[in-house]
C-alpha cells in the first residue's frame, strides 16, 4: 500500500497590488471586494441560517467569501475534488473562526489585522488532492495572498481536537504565514542558515527525525525555504509542549541508515538512532546492529536499554544437576532459552548506544534560531507577540470539549 505524505502548497507567491498590501504602503479596504454578491438570502434555503451567519461572521467582518458549496471554476481540474458536507463545512466555519481570526483578534485587541492582511476567499474541498506520482496530500493553499482552501475536510472528526490541530489549525496558520511574508519578506538571516540541505524533489522521502537533528521542524519544512518559514511559524503556533518536547529529542539524536541517500529509490531505506553489538561481543564491528528509537528506553543512570529484546547467552546452554539451573559456555546464568538473566532471575535487556550525531548541524540550536527570527519577525514587522499568538491556541485546544463545540455550533443557530 503507498504511503502519502501531507503537505501544504503556497501558489503564486507575490504580493498582489490589486490589494496594495505590500510593504511600501497600504491603502484602506472597501467595504466589500464582492459587489456582485447580493445580501439578499433565501430564507426558504435549507443552508439559510448559515450563509447568514457567514456573511454577518465573514463577509461583514473581515472583508471574506468563505465557499463550501464547491466550484469547478476555483479548484484545480489536475484533481478529482468532491465538495464538502455541509456538517463539517459548518464545523470547520466556526472552529477556523476560534483557533484563528478569534485567537488573532484576541492578541491584538481588533479585528483590523486579519481583516487587514488575511485572505479574501476561505475556500473548503471535501476530498484531498491526491498526487500518486509523489504519494503526497495536498491539505492546503494559498493563492497569490487572496485566497486560502482547505482540503478533505469530509475527514475530519470535529471532536478530535488534536487531529483538527494537526490537519487544519496548523494549515490555517501555515497559510497565513504564507500571506504575510508575501507582503513582508522572510528573513535574510533565515533564508541562509539551511542553505544546501533543503530536497524540494525527495522530501517526502525524508526521515522525520533525521530533518529535526538537520535543524527542520517537518520533511516538508525541508523542501524549500519559503516552506520552512511557514512551517516553523505554525508550529511553534499549534504543536504541543510535549510534541515539542519529542522534536527537541529527534533534533538532538544522531542518525544512521542501511541503504544509500543519493540512491533514486528510497522505499527501503531506513534510518536508526542506536546501536547494538549482536552476541554482547563489541570487540567485532561487524556485529553492530543499529535499531529504531521506539524500541529503546533511558535508565536513570543516562544509559539506554533495548526494551524487548534481550541478551542471549554465549555458546550452548546446559542445565547443572546441583542447583538446576541453566548456564551457557561462559557459566553465565540463563534461561532454558538462552537469555542471560540477572540476579532477580529476570531477562537482560539488550544495551544500546546513540548513533553518534556526525550531520555538521546543532538540531536544537538551528531551531531555536529559527523560532527567535519568526518571533522577532511578527514583533518587528506586525507588531503581534508570536508567543502571545501559541498561547492563546494551546490554552483553546486544552481546554477544547464537547460543550466548546456545541457552543460554537450554536452560534449559527442563535440568530
Amino acid at each position: 500500500m503507498k504511503k502519502y505524505f501531507k503537505y501544504i502548497s503556497a501558489l503564486a507567491l507575490v504580493a498582489f497590488a490589486a490589494m496594495s498590501l505590500t510593504s511600501c504602503g497600504e491603502k484602506a479596504l472597501e467595504d466589500t471586494i464582492f459587489p456582485d454578491i447580493t445580501d439578499e438570502l433565501d430564507p426558504n434555503s435549507y443552508t439559510y441560517q448559515f450563509d447568514k451567519w457567514l456573511n454577518e461572521n465573514y463577509r461583514d467582518v473581515y472583508n471574506l467569501d468563505f465557499q463550501y458549496k464547491l466550484n469547478d471554476n476555483e479548484t484545480n481540474m489536475n484533481y478529482n475534488l468532491e465538495p464538502a458536507t455541509l456538517s463539517n463545512a459548518m464545523d470547520l466555519a466556526v472552529l477556523a473562526k476560534y483557533m484563528w481570526f478569534d485567537v488573532y483578534e484576541e492578541v491584538t485587541g481588533s479585528k483590523e489585522f486579519v481583516k487587514m492582511y488575511g485572505p479574501r476567499i476561505l475556500m473548503l474541498v471535501g476530498s484531498p488532492a491526491i498526487n500518486p506520482q509523489t504519494g503526497t496530500i495536498i491539505v492546503g493553499l494559498a493563492e497569490g495572498g487572496i485566497k486560502v482552501t482547505l482540503l478533505h475536510v469530509n475527514s475530519m472528526n470535529p471532536l478530535d481536537i488534536y487531529g483538527l490541530n494537526s490537519d487544519y489549525f496548523h494549515t490555517m496558520h501555515h497559510e497565513f504565514t504564507h500571506i504575510l511574508h508575501q507582503t513582508k519578506s522572510i528573513p535574510r538571516e533565515f533564508q541562509l542558515l539551511s542553505l544546501g540541505r533543503y530536497d524540494a524533489i525527495n522530501w517526502q522521502d525524508r526521515n522525520s527525525g533525521v530533518v529535526h537533528s538537520l535543524g527542520f521542524v517537518t520533511p516538508y519544512a525541508s523542501s524549500e525555504i519559503r516552506e520552512d518559514f511557514a512551517e516553523t511559524c505554525a508550529n511553534y503556533i499549534t504543536l504541543t509542549d510535549s510534541q515539542w518536547e519529542r522534536l527537541w529529542i529527534e533534533a538532538g539524536r544522531g542518525y544512521a541508515t542501511d541503504g544509500d541517500e543519493d540512491s533514486e529509490d528510497m522505499s527501503n531505506l531506513s534510518y536508526y538512532c542506536f546501536y547494538y553489538f549482536e552476541n554482547n561481543d563489541a570487540t567485532n564491528d561487524e556485529n553492530k546492529k543499529y535499531v529504531v528509537e521506539y524500541n529503546v528506553i533511558a535508565n536513570d543512570d543516562g544509559t539506554y536499554i533495548y526494551r524487548n529484546q534481550y541478551q542471549r547467552g554465549v555458546g550452548s546452554v546446559t542445565l547443572n544437576q546441583e542447583d538446576g539451573k541453566y548456564y551457557d559456555t561462559n557459566g553465565t546464568e540463563c534461561d532454558r532459552q538462552g537469555y542471560v538473566l540477572d540476579k532477580d532471575g529476570n531477562r537482560v535487556p539488550i544495551a544500546v548506544y546513540p548513533v553518534e550525531d556526525k550531520d555538521g548541524v546543532d538540531g536544537v540550536a538551528m531551531l531555536e534560531t529559527k523560532i527567535n527570527l519568526c518571533r522577532n519577525w511578527f514583533r518587528e514587522q506586525w507588531g503581534v507577540e508570536l508567543d502571545a499568538v501559541r498561547s492563546a491556541v494551546q490554552s483553546r485546544l486544552q481546554s477544547f470539549d464537547a460543550s466548546t463545540l456545541e457552543s460554537l455550533r450554536q452560534q449559527i443557530y442563535a440568530q
